[in-house]
């Protein structure tokens, strides 16, 4: 997990770099689709492609099946003794996880007017609960023991969010609805590798933040095991981060670069919200999800969201105090480890049941897109991580 090589330094201009490059591989896959007519066939063929190992469809177009192909190993660097230290801390903390991807990761990505513009133009702010959703059961699948091997849930999904990704960016950049001059790619590199660190270091932040102990190791699997998504996604491992640290001083830059108010995250966060509000059984408690987003998140981004502020911002601030007395419970003995483990994973697959509504999510073109595509409706308490104070910004 650690490297002798030279600490990778970013700059602006090294990210600006990154913000005109896409996904080389994955674009010329879908470009060639596009040009030989052939993607209606496969987002109709694709919904059949859900397991690794498994005979690929006959009639596949040929760019598809190279892609496939090319694609459908894990990286020959993969540690796999980290792997495995990774999915343990997924297995103790999974609720704590999703709780970061919900309440802090996902509201911070629409704190990048970029990003809420982009899913603004391809329509996904109106379906929250399926981005959620589908982010989710990536996760889920990612952290199952046979996440890499024949029979894998997640190989074929990490490969159809990159072409999916792909399609977005030839679909905006040949519609004339995406001004790349100015912004830059859709679904850049720079946002790619971006994202990964909104859904490691960000949760790892929101776990500190509500009082959950985890160690330096747990920390670094969890940042490693996102490191190996993002290279199955198409980021360029050339540029992305080697390990937390360097991982930390690209997220400050990234964040302090991009961050900012929009109408359009503003609008993105507001029916997220809503989302979260209707999964929670009753109305009582339904004040507590935008305080603890708020929470999260911290004042200047939730302002910026324009996420309300209320009596129950104080209630969301006493939820280190209760996940504390829980910790105690669990350190108490197997039986306390063992009920609170259960319950995390009840809770998890609860949260994960309501926003897919029991189906499971398919990668594919989104429904609201199709006509425009042409395409037809189908740790120890010792020793506990803590992150680091923020690298000062040097324009």
């Amino acid at each position: 997990m650690t490297t002798t090589q030279t600490p990778k330094l970013y700059t602006d201009a090294s990210l600006h770099e990154l913000r005109n490059q896409g996904d080389p591989l994955a674009d010329e896959t879908v470009a060639a689709m596009f040009e030989r007519g052939e993607v209606r066939d496969f987002n109709t063929l694709m919904r059949f492609f859900s397991t690794a190992g498994n005979k690929l469809p006959d009639g596949l177009p040929e760019s598809a099946v190279s892609f496939l192909e090319a694609t459908g190993m894990p990286p020959k660097w993969v540690d796999w003794d980290v792997m495995e230290r990774a999915r343990l801390f997924f297995m103790d903390n999974a609720a704590h996880i999703n709780t970061g991807l919900s309440f802090a990761a996902m509201p911070a990505t629409y704190a990048v007017p970029r990003v809420a513009k982009l899913l603004a133009s391809t329509h996904s702010m109106d379906y929250p609960s399926r981005r959620m959703a589908n982010t989710g059961q990536f996760v889920t699948y990612l952290m199952q023991t046979n996440a890499f091997e024949e029979g894998s849930k997640f190989i074929p999904a990490a490969q159809k969010v990159r072409l999916l990704h792909a399609a977005v960016r030839h679909h905006l950049t040949t519609s004339g609805r995406w001004d790349v001059e100015r912004d830059g790619v859709p679904i850049c590199q720079e946002d790619m590798i971006g994202g990964q660190i909104c859904f490691s270091i960000l949760v790892l932040d929101a776990m500190h933040r509500l009082g959950i102990h985890m160690s330096d190791e747990g920390a670094e699997a969890y940042y490693y095991a996102w490191r190996v998504v993002g290279s199955m996604l198409g980021c360029d491992m050339e540029a992305a981060p080697n390990n937390l640290t360097e991982a930390r001083a690209f997220a400050d830059l990234y964040l302090t670069r991009n961050l900012g108010p929009s109408e359009d995250g503003v609008r993105l966060n507001n029916q997220l919200i809503r989302m979260y509000e209707d999964v929670v059984p009753g109305t009582l408690l339904d004040p507590i999800v935008p305080a603890t987003v708020r929470f999260l998140v911290g004042p200047t981004i939730a302002d910026w969201l324009q996420i309300p502020r209320s009596p129950w911002d104080t209630a969301a601030k006493a939820v280190p105090i209760v996940l504390g007395l829980m910790e105690t419970v669990e350190d108490s003995g197997p039986l306390g480890e063992w009920a609170l483990d259960k319950a995390g994973n009840l809770l998890t697959a609860f949260e994960l049941a309501s926003l897919t509504r029991g189906r499971v999510m398919q990668y594919a073109i989104p429904e609201e897109l199709k006509g425009e595509y042409g395409v037809r409706s189908q740790a120890s308490r010792n020793h506990r991580w803590v992150p680091p104070a923020p690298t000062p910004y040097v324009p």
